[in-house]
C-alpha cells in the first residue's frame, strides 16, 4: 500500500509520461490521421517534450502548486494548438489544489485529477460523449475520486483510474465526433478511436504504472 506521493516521485511520474508519449507519437498521429489533420502525436510530444527540458531545471524543493505551475507554463509555451490551453489549464487548477504541499495523500491526488478534468471541460467547452479527451478525462478522474473515498492506496485508486480510463478510450470508437475538425466528417468520425482520448489513456496508465513501481 502507498498513502503518500511526495513531489520528487511526482516529477518521475511526469518524466515517464514524456517518455511515453515520445514512444507513442507515431500511433498517436495514426489515429488523428484518421479523424483529424493528423498531428496529433507531434503535437503532443512536443508538449512533453517542453514538460522534460523544464523538469530539468526545477529545483527539488518546490512544491506540488509550484511544479504544476512551471510544467503548465512550458507546455503551453511549447504547443499553440488545442491541447496546449488544456493541459495547460488541466495542471494549473489540479495544482491550485495542492497548493504549498510536498507531500500529499490518496484524497488529495483525486481532488487533483478531479480540478485536472473540470478544468479541461470548462476551458474545452465541450460534454461527456463528444468524442474528445474529454471522454477519458471525466470517468477516469470520477472513478478516482470514488475509489479514494473507500481506500488510502493511492496505487489501487490509480489503478482504477487507469482501468476506466481504458474502458472509455475505446468507448469513443462508437462515438460520433462533435468538437473539432472530426465533427466535419458527420458519421464517418464513428469507428476510430479518439487520438486526444488515446493520449489521455496513454497519461492515465503511465501515472499509474509509473507510480506502482516507485
Amino acid at each position: 500500500m502507498k498513502k503518500n506521493l511526495n513531489t520528487k516521485e511526482f516529477l518521475k511520474i511526469l518524466l515517464e509520461i514524456s517518455n511515453e508519449i515520445e514512444n507513442s507519437k507515431d500511433y498517436l498521429s495514426k489515429l488523428d490521421r484518421a479523424i483529424g489533420d493528423g498531428d496529433h502525436g507531434v503535437t503532443m510530444s512536443i508538449g512533453w517534450i517542453a514538460v522534460k527540458e523544464k523538469i530539468s531545471l526545477i529545483e527539488d524543493n518546490l512544491t506540488f502548486d509550484k511544479i504544476c505551475i512551471q510544467v503548465a507554463s512550458s507546455f503551453l509555451s511549447a504547443v499553440g494548438a488545442s491541447a496546449g490551453p488544456l493541459y495547460a489549464t488541466a495542471l494549473m487548477r489540479g495544482g491550485a489544489k495542492l497548493k504549498d504541499c510536498s507531500d500529499i495523500n490518496c484524497s488529495q491526488l483525486a481532488d487533483f485529477f478531479d480540478a485536472a478534468a473540470n478544468g479541461i471541460q470548462e476551458r474545452g467547452k465541450a460534454n461527456l460523449y463528444d468524442k474528445t479527451m474529454l471522454d477519458v478525462w471525466l470517468p477516469a478522474a470520477k472513478r478516482i475520486k470514488e475509489t479514494s473515498t473507500q481506500t488510502e492506496d493511492i496505487i489501487e485508486t490509480l489503478n482504477q483510474g487507469s482501468i476506466v480510463a481504458h474502458e472509455s478510450m475505446l468507448l469513443t470508437k462508437d462515438m460520433l465526433s462533435k468538437k473539432g475538425r472530426s465533427s466535419k466528417l458527420g458519421e464517418r468520425s464513428k469507428g476510430h478511436i479518439d487520438p486526444g482520448a488515446a493520449s489521455s489513456e496513454l497519461i492515465f496508465r503511465t501515472f499509474y504504472a509509473t507510480c506502482k513501481n516507485l
